[in-house]
């Protein structure tokens, strides 16, 4: 099929600055390993807020594409792709899946190269390596599609394979946004207790009790510390995870753990914003260690909970709080940098 020439894509061109609306001119051609999708509906996740910010330091490919987690239509592949065709329903993730890793695609904007990795999704189309997409079921819904792209896929993977929580474990939860959230109802799946929201909006603890949090506690509100052990217990929680970056807030949640506790950090600190803990607890059991996406494997993770999803065990339709079109991206952003976002918030590219 012919490629489409240009589309409506929001652009990162300074940190610290909104996004540009422009339009943004495709390749002609699909490279080998490629892949040519309609972007139906685009999460937005804290890491875009950290790219947006500089939460690792200068960028420096701007000016580039964001986005990596989204529904798409298949419309077509490049050479020696083997695991999806035109006409798929598939989700964009950011984690590599089955298929070919390719070159990045290269996009234009006002007669300049513009950047994007291996995924882009706050764009009406994209060019995707093959493994940064997994075919779903036809008939899934594709708004709720996006969540496996990350929120879902890390949130239950926290739990699985760094936590590895057990039955009748108990959990902190620091940040209960749309990774924090799943990271909660994964624990209720694996009948942890107590579970422990943490956060500091309200609206986000009342969906966080909706989704398995048998204990909510908003920051501002008392000492934390002598509460989770007033909960848990003396000697602190079996598993703390860590989804705000926040160094103090990672301090705690190491203080706050048992002997043999295990500490996950999902968020990033700022570059150069370091933490500070006595490592010694570390030579004798304790656990410190970070994420990456929940260590998930997409093309065996999301049919799993596809069918969880389908046997109505795991929740999806409460996490999806929040939609705008893509001309609205930047008003999107603010709102959760603000916490009027409680769950996960839409992009929608077209219509």
């Amino acid at each position: 099929m012919q490629l489409p020439k240009t589309m409506k894509a929001a652009i990162l061109v300074e940190q610290n600055r909104p996004l540009v609306l422009a339009e943004v001119g495709l390749p002609e051609s699909l490279e080998c390993g490629q892949v040519l999708v309609k972007v139906l509906y685009s999460g937005i996740c804290g890491s875009q807020l950290g790219e947006i910010s500089g939460v690792k330091g200068p960028d420096k490919y701007l000016p580039h594409l964001l986005g990596h987690e989204a529904s798409a239509e298949v419309l077509d592949v490049g050479p020696g792709v083997r695991y999806t065709k035109p006409g798929d329903l598939a989700v964009l993730h950011w984690r590599p899946g089955r298929g070919l890793e390719t070159i990045p695609p290269k996009y234009t904007w006002n007669g300049a190269p513009c950047n994007a990795g291996f995924i882009a999704t706050f764009n009406q189309f994209a060019i995707v390596a093959e493994n940064r997409l997994t075919v779903i079921p036809g008939d899934f819904d594709p708004r709720l599609a996006p969540l496996f792209g990350c929120a879902v896929t890390t949130g239950v993977g926290v739990v699985e394979n760094n936590a590895k929580l057990c039955l009748g474990e108990s959990i902190v939860v620091f940040g209960a946004g749309g990774v924090g959230l799943n990271v909660i109802q994964a624990a209720s799946l694996r009948s942890a207790h107590p579970i422990i929201a943490i956060d500091l909006h309200a609206n986000r603890l009342e969906l966080a009790a909706r989704l398995g949090a048998t204990h909510c506690l908003q920051v501002g509100q008392g000492d934390l510390g002598a509460e989770i052990r007033k909960i848990a217990g003396p000697a602190g929680v079996d598993v703390a995870v860590d989804n705000t970056g926040d160094p103090k807030v990672i301090e705690q949640a190491y203080s706050l753990t048992k002997p043999q506790g295990r500490v996950i950090l999902v968020g990033v600190p700022r570059a150069n914003n370091n933490i500070s803990i006595y490592s010694l607890p570390l030579h004798f059991g304790k656990v410190l260690t970070g994420s990456h996406g929940g260590e998930c494997r997409p093309e065996l993770d999301i049919p799993r909970y596809i069918e969880l999803h389908k046997a109505g065990k795991m929740q999806l339709t409460p996490f999806i709080t929040d939609e705008y079109p893509l001309e609205r991206i930047n008003e999107a952003l603010e709102d959760m940098r603000n916490g009027k976002i409680v769950g996960r918030c839409l992009i929608r590219m077209h219509g």
